[in-house]
C-alpha cells in the first residue's frame, strides 16, 4: 500500500484512506454487517487511515468502528471529529459548538463510544465564528498534552485560519472536499498546506458517487437519501453534471480503468501531501477505488482531464445555502 505523511512529522497513511460516513448517514439504508467486512476487508488491503465523526448517525457511526477496533486498533490511523451539533428535534436542523469546554467533552465522548484510549487525528469539523480558532486550537492541544489525542486537524477551515490555529499547536491534516467538480482548494489551500507542511485530506473525492458513473437518475437514490435535496443532483444541475460525468468515463475508458479510479488518481496527482478518503460501503467498490493506486497520469492526460471538466463547468452549489453557511471561504 502506498503511504503518504500527514504532515511534518506526523503520521503515515494510506495514500487512500476510507470515509465511513456513508456507512451509518446520510446516503440511505446501510447494513452494519456488510459494512464491517468491507472494513476488515480494508484493513487486509492494507489501508489504514479510517475517517469518521461524532455527527455521523450521530454517535452511530462511531459506535460501529469500535466493533473493528476490539481486535485492530493497531492497524488503524483513527480519524474522528467534534464541532458540528445535530438537533434530536429537527435533524436538519445544526449549529457549530468550537467551545474549550465543548472540545473536551466531545473528545471524552469519541473515547468513550470508540472504545479507545487515544485518538490518533482530531478534527474540528466545522469553525466556529463565535469561537476565536486560538480557543479552540488551545483547547484541543491539550488533549494531546494529556495524551488523549496525537494529531490534531481541521475541517473546511480557511486559509487564515489555519494560518492561526498552526500557530497555536501543528496542524498535521486540513480535511476540505477536493474533487474534478470542487475545486475550491486549488485557489489557496493546497499551496498554504505544502508551504505550512500541513498533510491535505480531501473527502468526497468523487463527488459524493456521481463521478463513478454509475448514478444515472435521481431516483437512483433511496428516498432518505440526502443527496435527493443536494443542489448538483436537482433538475437542470444534474442533467447538466452528468453530461461532464459522460466524459471522464470516456477518458476512462481510454485509459483502460474505471471513473472512479481516474477521478482519484486526479486528486492524488496534485501533491504528495494529499491524501484522499473515499467512501465505500461494499468492498467491490472498496477494491475498484484502490485501483487509482496503480494509475499514472502523465501532463498531457492531467490537461486533457481539467479539458473536458474544468474548474468552474459544475452546476449547483456543493450544499444547500444552509449548509454552505457553515464552511469558511
Amino acid at each position: 500500500m502506498k503511504q503518504r505523511m500527514l504532515g511534518r512529522n506526523g503520521p503515515s497513511v494510506s495514500a487512500l484512506g476510507l470515509g465511513c460516513m456513508g456507512m451509518s448517514a446520510f446516503y440511505g439504508a446501510h447494513d452494519d454487517a456488510e459494512s464491517l467486512r468491507t472494513l476488515n476487508h480494508a484493513l487486509d488491503r492494507g489501508v489504514n487511515l479510517l475517517d469518521t465523526a461524532d455527527m455521523y448517525g450521530p454517535y452511530r457511526n462511531e459506535e460501529l468502528l469500535a466493533q473493528l477496533l476490539k481486535s485492530r486498533r493497531s492497524e488503524v490511523v483513527l480519524a474522528t471529529k467534534f464541532g458540528i451539533v445535530m438537533d434530536s428535534a429537527n435533524p436538519a436542523a445544526r449549529g457549530v459548538n468550537g467551545r474549550p469546554e465543548y472540545v473536551r467533552s466531545s473528545c471524552e465522548g469519541s473515547l468513550k463510544r470508540l472504545g479507545v484510549d487515544v485518538i490518533d487525528l482530531y478534527y474540528q469539523h466545522r469553525v466556529d465564528p463565535e469561537v476565536p480558532i486560538e480557543d479552540t486550537v488551545g483547547a484541543m492541544a491539550e488533549l494531546v498534552r494529556a495524551g488523549k489525542v496525537r494529531y490534531l486537524g481541521l475541517s473546511e477551515a480557511a486559509p487564515d485560519t489555519l494560518r492561526r490555529a498552526h500557530a497555536v499547536h501543528p496542524i498535521h491534516a486540513l480535511q476540505s472536499e477536493y474533487s474534478l467538480w470542487t475545486r475550491d482548494p486549488e485557489q489557496q489551500a493546497l499551496a498554504l498546506c505544502r508551504e505550512l507542511g500541513v498533510g491535505f485530506v480531501a473527502y468526497s473525492p468523487l463527488g459524493r458517487g456521481f463521478l463513478t458513473g454509475a448514478i444515472r437518475s435521481p431516483d437512483d437514490f433511496d428516498a432518505d437519501d440526502y443527496r435527493r435535496g443536494s443542489p448538483r443532483f436537482q433538475g437542470d444541475n444534474f442533467r447538466r453534471n452528468l453530461a461532464l460525468v459522460d466524459k471522464v468515463k470516456a477518458l476512462a475508458a481510454d485509459k483502460g480503468c474505471s471513473p472512479a479510479q481516474l477521478a482519484l488518481a486526479w486528486v492524488l496527482a496534485h501533491g504528495e501531501h494529499i491524501v484522499a478518503i473515499p467512501g465505500a460501503r461494499r468492498q467491490r467498490n472498496l477494491d475498484d477505488n484502490l485501483g487509482a493506486l496503480e494509475l499514472s497520469l502523465s501532463p498531457a492526460e492531467l490537461a486533457a482531464i481539467d479539458a473536458v471538466f474544468p474548474p468552474d463547468a459544475v452546476s449547483g452549489l456543493r450544499y444547500a445555502e444552509t449548509v454552505m453557511t457553515m464552511v469558511q471561504r
